[in-house]
């Protein structure tokens, strides 16, 4: 019978490596309160590779408590599966990826928010022994359906907390300004000499910035429901709100489109209904994702800075600024339009 492998421990890669068990210890653990030699470094880890060296979770467990084990660790909860699909996320989940990784964090888990309501998930993984803090990502319609209270109970256990891409009160957060942005889009579209002008996207504060730029140049006809003629959220749904609109005789001259992806719906029905865009229809939109400069036209849109969102998240809980009620931070990421030819000829 084949003898039990030898533990391999940081005193064999020490000797391996011809540093001191002390330094091994230092590399390992990601500390970077003091810089090691690149040299040193490099020896380290192929004295690490060529034995085959794993970490002993129990053993460093007792040397340092499971707490400190646990603080380099950071969770991820999202709304729903539907947001793996959505490359606007996917860019803020890469800035949160590559930003922990850097610092030498980990990311412990990513799950749905719906699943913490089993108390047995909850308590296993909400806990300072598992994780030493939380990224919430755009959580906002799990709160309204209730879930405020969930979060109240992730609060009073993960003091380092940060909201990406909304708001909840007592929380630090990152996020860009959709009033500001849904205003930003409607001046623009002012300015190039539109002033029939209608919004598709989700219902939120988007709406409240483009109603607001109409009014104070004296162009907001009627209530609200005149401007706000169709929620949507996706490339689908943005589809079938520009047919809707079409089919009732309804297009507007110019289009604020809450999101890329929702644009891309609408240009989609108007290139298949030979709508020219600008030249009858000019839309511009809200993100800047990858696509939207391959779209035809070419989408004129407002960049959200979405990696650097994800970044600033991680930077937050690395500078332990992540604070909560009084403590709280609040980021707010500037904007900047991209001009292609979805708008002005």
């Amino acid at each position: 019978m084949e003898e039990d492998k030898k533990t391999v421990t940081q005193y064999d890669v020490a000797k391996a490596a011809g540093v001191t068990r002390s330094m091994v210890s230092y590399v390992i653990s990601g500390n970077t309160e003091r810089s090691v030699a690149p040299e040193t470094r490099r020896k380290i880890l192929e004295a690490i590779e060529t034995l085959g060296y794993r970490p002993n979770k129990a053993a460093q467990a007792l040397q340092q408590g499971d707490v400190a084990l646990a603080f380099r660790r950071i969770g991820i909860i999202i709304h729903a599966p539907d947001v793996f699909r959505r490359p606007y996320y996917a860019e803020i989940i890469e800035g949160i990826y590559t930003f922990a990784h850097k610092n030498n964090f980990e990311i412990a888990f990513i799950r749905f928010f719906y699943e913490f309501e089993n108390p047995v998930l909850f308590n296993k993984l909400i806990h300072e022994e598992e994780i030493g803090s939380l990224i919430l990502i755009a959580l906002e319609k799990d709160v309204q359906n209730s879930g405020d209270k969930l979060i109240l109970k992730m609060k009073e256990r993960i003091k380092k907390i940060v909201c990406v891409e909304w708001k909840f009160s007592g929380l630090s957060s990152v996020y860009f300004d959709r009033k500001a942005a849904g205003k930003k889009d409607t001046e623009y579209l002012i300015a190039c000499g539109y002033y029939d002008i209608s919004y598709i996207g989700e219902r939120d504060e988007r709406i409240d910035g483009v109603k607001e730029a109409l009014a104070e140049h004296s162009l907001q006809n009627g209530s609200a429901s005149d401007i706000v003629v169709g929620a949507a959220f996706d490339i689908n749904s943005g589809y079938a709100a520009i047919k809707k609109l079409h089919e009732q005789n309804r297009l507007s001259r110019a289009i604020v489109c809450g999101s890329d992806e929702v644009a891309m719906g609408v240009l989609c029905y108007l290139n298949e209904f030979d709508i020219a865009v600008p030249k009858r229809v000019a839309v511009i939109s809200i993100d800047n994702i990858d696509m939207s400069g391959y779209t035809s036209p070419p989408l004129t849109t407002l960049n959200i800075q979405k990696t650097e969102m994800g970044a600033m998240a991680v930077e937050l809980i690395v500078s332990d600024r992540a604070g909560q009620d009084e403590h709280a931070v609040e980021m707010t990421l500037p904007t900047v339009i991209v001009e292609r030819k979805s708008c002005c000829n």
